[in-house]
């Protein structure tokens, strides 16, 4: 009986690879050991990026929204913390848009969220 050497199924595993290696440079792009820990490597900063890249954009979006609050004459705090006193759940996505691109409301917010703050005080 002729002996098994699983040809095709470690030939399917490496080309998987290898395909996956796609676009990588030199050695990590031919040879499948290299390839391999490219690929492995790639694919952890991606896992790991996935989750940065949503902790950057909150950043940013409470940037913007502390940028537009301080001409308002308000903190950062001081304006969520007034939003919500008045039971106004905008989430900061939201808030840092209307600030950009609807100036008039997010100032209609900016005195709503005053207005709070000196009924709480």
């Amino acid at each position: 009986m002729a002996r098994a050497v699983n040809g095709t199924i470690s030939r399917r595993r490496r080309k998987k690879v290898l395909k996956l290696a796609k676009g990588f440079r030199g050695m990590r792009r031919r040879a499948f050991q290299k390839a391999k820990e490219a690929v492995i490597k790639a694919l952890s900063y991606a896992y790991r990026d996935r989750r940065t890249r949503k902790r950057d954009f909150r950043r940013l979006w409470i940037a913007r929204i502390n940028a537009a609050a301080r001409n308002e004459g308000l903190t950062y705090s001081q304006f969520m913390h007034g939003l919500k006193l008045a039971n106004i759940e905008l989430d900061r996505k939201i808030l840092s848009n209307m600030a950009i691109e609807n100036a008039e409301s997010f100032r209609a917010l900016t005195v709503t969220a005053r207005e709070q703050l000196q009924k709480a005080s």
